[in-house]
């Protein structure tokens, strides 16, 4: 399989997508937070003082999706269509589970997008918490599936 954002001198380069056409996309990413007790309690009842903190995140990786292209140097800017990004708590493992789903109809898919939306979710969660908890670890960002373009439909299932 031919590398394409590079041409045939090895030098970076954006993908022109001119001749493409225009399909429906959708991607969708996840990625995980394990906090302390004391952390995830203070997320899970709203106690932290900084906020709403899934709230906040949610924002801010919505934010970040609609940027992806000044944060990526080879990524197109898209019109995009629509972004959700949600949480599930897991109190066993005092992990948040973030996924964040990003469509669009266009030349090119938004797998970065969805990945650029769950990492900055997770850091924003990070972030807000850093105060009560320095040893959360953020993990297995992925992402799960795409639909449309070229390469079809993908799921990954790990």
């Amino acid at each position: 399989m031919e590398l394409t954002h590079f041409d045939k001198n090895g030098k970076a380069r954006m993908v022109d997508v001119t001749e493409k056409d225009d399909t429906r996309r959708e991607a969708t990413a996840t990625g995980r937070i394990k906090v302390n007790q004391e952390t995830y309690q203070a997320i899970q009842s709203g106690t932290i003082g900084k906020g709403d903190v899934l709230g906040v995140a949610t924002t801010a990786g919505i934010m970040a999706v609609k940027r992806t292209w000044e944060l990526i140097p080879m990524c197109h800017i898209l019109q995009l269509t629509g972004c959700r990004i949600w949480f599930e708590m897991n109190p066993e493992e005092r992990e948040i589970h973030c996924c964040c789903t990003v469509k669009t109809t266009g030349k090119t898919g938004v797998e970065m997008e969805a990945l650029t939306g769950v990492n900055i979710a997770l850091l924003t969660i990070y972030d807000m918490c850093k105060a009560l908890d320095k040893s959360m670890k953020i993990s297995d960002i992925y992402l799960c599936r795409k639909t449309g373009g070229k390469s079809g439909d993908i799921i990954n299932n790990l």
